[in-house]
């Protein structure tokens, strides 16, 4: 956790306050295995990681709430009675959403001053949206004592991402930012809500991230696209979600659907399947399988889901050819984003060097590398 972060958002607050403010901390998180399952009620295998939002929160007594977004330099007032979504794209919106959620839950929030920043790189697909609506729920309970547990909590931010922002999103991310445990990942399972955690041990590895810093406008109507595909295979294959299927099940219907789609669900069976054998494969401390299985998640949102892009594939050969990844994919919702990389401890910077030279030469643009440790979920500062 940076603890820059957090000073810079404690002395803002208190210097347009006057007082000292509650602090939180709310990270943002990657996942490791399982894409695109998560609204199929499959599992997933997120963690949350040491970059996030820090929000500073305090009762305010001037009849009207303040939220100060201090990346953006940006400043709203509004009040708690009048709330409606902005237009789109706005910042404004995760902040009212979550608030109109407590309050259509029948609970009852004051006047309030929120300062926040957060240092998750943008459109990097480490689900900087939930860390700040995590960190502005959990900021409320603990200033208001609305005594709202963290399941609650989740719920409230992703109903506030629906209703507020616009996009239709599963669980996974909300979660990972809530319920994140120091050097662990979670199997989430999706349908139960429940998750068991795993202590991840790289051993001599270490994960890094890789951002294209590119984002295809394809992404909103390609996942509604294939979100509703899988409902609909579903639905054929008399199941509730693709989570029930198996690739027998889907061989049934083959002459019915087209060959795209056929890919599609074949893929979301598949990996379910990876995701459950990873969560093995870290039991059984076998890294070189967890290595495989990350290698194959991406060829099959390359080849049969369709949501990678030329820049991830290109980053994704590269960790391949360099003999010390031992497994790369894209992560996140696709076409553009971060890949993951599970890298021999010390290689880091030889890989920054075996990628980013050729990546800006095909690509006319740089690509941007960060480590990332494993970290607690949304906590309060003391």
């Amino acid at each position: 956790m940076n603890k820059q972060l957090i000073k810079d958002v404690k002395d803002i607050y208190v210097e347009a306050f006057g007082e000292d403010p509650i602090l939180i901390f709310s990270p943002g998180r990657i996942n490791i295995i399982g894409e695109h399952t998560d609204y199929n009620d499959g599992f997933v295998f997120p963690a949350a990681v040491d970059k996030g939002i820090a929000a500073a929160i305090q009762k305010s007594d001037s009849g009207v709430s303040t939220a100060y977004a201090l990346d953006m330099d940006s400043k709203v007032e509004f009040e708690l009675d009048k709330l409606k979504p902005l237009k789109e794209g706005s910042w404004e919106n995760y902040v009212f959403g979550v608030i109109a959620e407590i309050q259509n839950r029948n609970k009852v929030v004051g006047n309030f001053n929120i300062v926040f920043k957060g240092d998750i790189p943008g459109g990097a697909g480490m689900s900087s949206s939930a860390a700040l609506e995590n960190s502005v729920v959990y900021g409320l309970n603990e200033l208001f004592k609305l005594g709202l547990t963290k399941e609650e909590m989740i719920f409230i931010s992703q109903k506030a991402e629906h209703n507020y922002v616009g996009v239709n999103c599963g669980i996974m991310d909300q979660y990972a930012s809530m319920f994140g445990i120091k050097d662990h990942a979670l199997l989430l399972d999706c349908r139960t809500i429940k998750a068991k955690p795993f202590k991840i041990d790289f051993k001599n590895h270490e994960l890094l991230l890789i951002n294209t810093n590119v984002k295809h406008s394809l992404s909103d109507s390609a996942y509604n696209d294939r979100r509703s595909a899988c409902e609909n295979i579903a639905k054929m294959l008399k199941v509730t979600a693709l989570r029930d299927a198996t690739e027998d099940d889907l061989a049934t219907i083959e002459s019915e659907v087209t060959p795209e789609n056929y890919q599609k669900a074949l893929y979301v069976i598949q990996e379910n399947n990876r995701a459950r054998q990873a969560s093995k494969a870290m039991e059984e401390d076998d890294l070189e399988k967890l290595g495989n299985l990350i290698y194959g998640s991406h060829e099959g949102l390359s080849k049969q889901y369709k949501v990678s892009c030329e820049e991830l594939d290109f980053l994704v050969e590269k960790a391949k050819e360099s003999g010390y990844v031992i497994g790369a994919r894209m992560m996140g919702g696709g076409f553009g984003g971060c890949t993951i990389n599970l890298i021999e401890k010390g290689k880091a910077k030889d890989f920054e060097k075996l990628v980013s030279g050729p990546y800006k030469e095909k690509f006319g643009k740089d690509c941007s590398v960060y480590s990332v440790a494993l970290s607690d979920g949304t906590h309060v500062i003391n």
